[in-house]
């Protein structure tokens, strides 16, 4: 869910989640799955009729959009409340904005790297990269009509460059790396203040009726007063309610030391000095692993049934609540015995399952890696630590000691160069914060403690 408004620097946007407490009954989830379609369809007719070059005039602020979106005369064709209409419509708009920053960000990558352009030659595409109506006219094909302070310059570093190949080169790029938005999400959607109402230990959610509300029982009895998002799980007769909240940033003053990582599958972290955390990570992942692998045959099997299907989905997700608590404990064991002012870690690679040992292999591909990087972000964005992204080439097989490459065996790094003998996970985390402290650190995506 996008955040919808701007933080001051001493706070950090937290999501909350909000669970059901009974059952959803099928008619009340039949009315949420059909918003969240209508919601899916309203963003697909807005990526489809301003994605393009020819729509980026209309992209800012976004008004014309929402203009041509009422007259467009969908919202009456579907029968869709405004509430959730226009909630789709921006929803669709900010991904669209996302997309061009990516397509600019990933264009301005090559420029940089391409040495057949004089400096010229990429300042000029810069300038045109990073004014709007200037990368649109360009895209287009129009003459550049600019505010005057910015003709000025425009025409400055247009002097000195062939404007027709550098349009036609942006051109080619774009059409070869901006990328047409489309959904086939239909699992949830965005809900403003006005279409809900806490009250009765639960929530009361609108939906396409007139003046109709359906309850839904909640697990806690927290209120909350911001945009929601619903997430549907129609197969278990539950949502989720996602609520972006603002919390203040700690700041510890004890909180001084380097840590270098390395990330494990069975054992999640381990430090530069050798401290260990979430050791039993392993035995959650493959009991996880292997009552899917156990499991998959008989929910195939029951697919169409419905009482199998539920059993199935909330076995499922005990565990995974299991596996995701027991990380949380961890990652808070380390941050509160370590006390870090930084943690350095590698930048994790997308996995790959490697192998004839399909235990490990499932394992893998089970792994939460992801889940698990992304609560050490928030957590450390709370409390005021940095965190230092480092290049993970040949880390492991490096020696911490000497520089030079090494091996591994039996869980073990030995070095022949210089003697040095260690457990590989902390050899790859004393590489890792010597890269991080050295000139192998990654640049930072956001400083938290400064």
């Amino acid at each position: 869910m996008r955040p919808i408004c701007d933080m001051p620097a001493d706070r950090v946007c937290k999501t909350i989640h909000q669970y059901n407490r009974n059952p959803v009954p099928a008619a009340d989830m039949r009315k949420l799955v059909e918003i969240a379609e209508d919601y899916g369809k309203v963003k697909n007719y807005v990526y489809a009729r301003f994605g393009g070059i020819a729509s980026l005039s209309k992209l800012y602020p976004g008004y014309t959009v929402q203009n041509e979106m009422t007259g467009s005369g969908l919202r009456e064709t579907l029968g869709m409340p405004s509430v959730y209409f226009y909630l789709a419509v921006f929803d669709a708009l900010g991904d669209i904005k996302c997309q061009w920053t990516r397509t600019k960000t990933k264009i301005l990558k090559l420029l940089n790297q391409n040495e057949g352009f004089s400096e010229a030659d990429k300042h000029y595409l810069r300038f045109l990269l990073k004014v709007n109506n200037a990368f649109e006219e360009a895209l287009n094909q129009k003459p550049m009509e600019l505010p005057k302070a910015v003709q000025k310059q425009y025409e400055k570093v247009a002097a000195l460059v062939d404007t027709d190949r550098l349009h036609k080169y942006l051109c080619r790029q774009v059409r070869k790396y901006h990328v047409n938005l489309n959904t086939d999400r239909t699992d949830g959607f965005s809900i403003a203040e006005r279409a809900y109402r806490y009250a009765d230990h639960g929530i009361y959610i609108s939906v396409k009726e007139k003046r109709k509300r359906i309850f839904v029982l909640l697990t806690d009895n927290n209120q909350y007063k911001s945009q929601l998002f619903i997430k549907l799980f129609p197969e278990q007769d539950r949502i989720e309610i996602k609520v972006p909240v603002n919390v203040a940033v700690q700041s510890h003053r004890d909180y001084q030391r380097q840590v270098g990582t390395a990330v494990g599958l069975y054992t999640m972290l381990t430090t530069d000095e050798g401290h260990c955390y979430g050791e039993e990570l392993g035995k959650y992942q493959i009991r996880y692993a292997d009552w899917i692998r156990e499991r998959t045959g008989s929910y195939n099997r029951n697919r169409n049934e419905n009482p199998g299907r539920k059993k199935y989905y909330a076995q499922k997700k005990r565990l995974e609540e299991q596996l995701h608590s027991y990380i949380n404990q961890e990652l808070n064991r380390f941050l509160r015995e370590e006390k870090p002012r930084v943690i350095y870690m590698v930048k994790l690679p997308k996995p790959h399952a490697r192998g004839g040992d399909k235990k490990i292999n499932h394992s893998m591909a089970q792994w939460q890696r992801g889940y698990i990087r992304k609560r050490l972000w928030q957590k450390c964005r709370e409390q005021s630590i940095d965190i230092v992204e480092v290049f993970g080439k040949d880390i492991s097989n490096e020696c911490s000691e000497c520089g030079r490459l090494g091996k591994k065996e039996k869980g073990e790094f030995c070095c022949p160069a210089c003697g040095y003998r260690a457990e590989e996970k902390v050899n790859t985390a004393r590489n890792t914060k010597k890269r991080g402290q050295g000139d192998g650190a990654l640049k930072p995506r956001g400083s938290f403690g400064s």
